[in-house]
């Protein structure tokens, strides 16, 4: 009866599971922090999915020098770059995909309870299926 709709922040089709063009937008216009309580929250979001990003450590290293006691806050051309390429790993579709149905799901959550994970693995590599968030809101 329907073609399509958005169930559970994804949108639905004869072509799958695809991303809700409207959260992806919501990240891609995100300004790069201006403070270090800015970075700190822009982290503390983006760390709960490190592990579906390749590297990620390497990737966050400039962004967190920031955070070391008696260091200026000076968001630089590093910063600049990782938080850009934080924002395209969180807003490009291999991060999530459809389900295959014939293997066991694994849900993962956070130690807070306020973040999970549900996903499958192939290959011995984690693919997650879908993110859910307490914390997380339309802002």
């Amino acid at each position: 009866m329907v073609e399509e709709g958005i169930v559970l922040g994804h949108k639905i089709s004869k072509h799958g599971i695809e991303v809700d063009k409207a959260k992806i937008e919501v990240i891609s216009r995100l300004p790069p922090p201006t403070s270090v309580k800015g970075v700190r929250s822009f982290l503390g979001h983006v760390e709960f999915y490190r592990r579906f990003i390749k590297d990620f450590s390497k990737v966050v290293n400039p962004l967190c020098k920031l955070l070391e006691k008696d260091v200026k806050f000076m968001f630089n051309e590093g910063c600049m770059t990782a938080f850009e390429l934080l924002k395209y790993k969180l807003t490009t579709t291999p991060i999530i995909t459809t389900p295959n149905w014939s293997l066991p799901f694994e849900l993962m959550y956070n130690a807070s309870d306020a973040a999970s994970v549900l996903g499958q693995r192939v290959n011995k590599m984690f693919h997650p299926v879908y993110y859910e968030s307490k914390i997380m809101n339309d802002a």
